[in-house]
């Protein structure tokens, strides 16, 4: 069964990897760069997640993946950062986050939600076709609770 959107924000360790995520990413007006990982949710139904390295200022590259897969767990979602704030810099996801994840064949698995983009104020999800939805306050998504 697919996961929602929703019941993997609600989940503790997603939320933590996205705090983790956003703190080591260095946001601010200059300086950061974009962090991101795998969503995977492993045979038993467990979710956990695995880091990328660390990206650039403005872009992140992915680590091999397979089929919708990754060491044997499905990719459930995938996320990344925006972590420059200042002026040349887009906090919602660009056309070209959009397009990678609408053409990413290994991202096609049947229950893959989508790309979360953790930015200074929003977080979005770009769905498996590209369409981008606002999703809530970044503020209220990495709340401890």
């Amino acid at each position: 069964m697919t996961p929602s959107a929703r019941t993997l924000l609600d989940d503790s360790t997603v939320r933590a990897a996205l705090r983790q995520a956003w703190a080591d990413s260095a946001p601010g007006e200059t300086g950061g760069h974009e962090e991101g990982g795998f969503v995977l949710r492993d045979a038993t139904g467990s979710i956990h997640v695995d880091r990328w390295p660390a990206g650039q200022t403005d872009g992140i590259v992915l680590p091999p993946r397979d089929g919708g897969r990754v060491g044997g767990a499905e990719i459930v979602a995938t996320f990344h950062t925006h972590p420059n704030t200042g002026g040349g810099y887009l906090q919602e996801p660009s056309d070209t986050d959009r397009r990678a994840v609408r053409d990413d064949p290994d991202l096609k698995g049947p229950n893959y939600v989508g790309e979360f983009v953790v930015s200074a104020h929003r977080v979005y999800l770009i769905r498996p076709d590209g369409a981008v939805e606002d999703v809530n306050e970044t503020a209220a998504i990495l709340a401890e609770r």
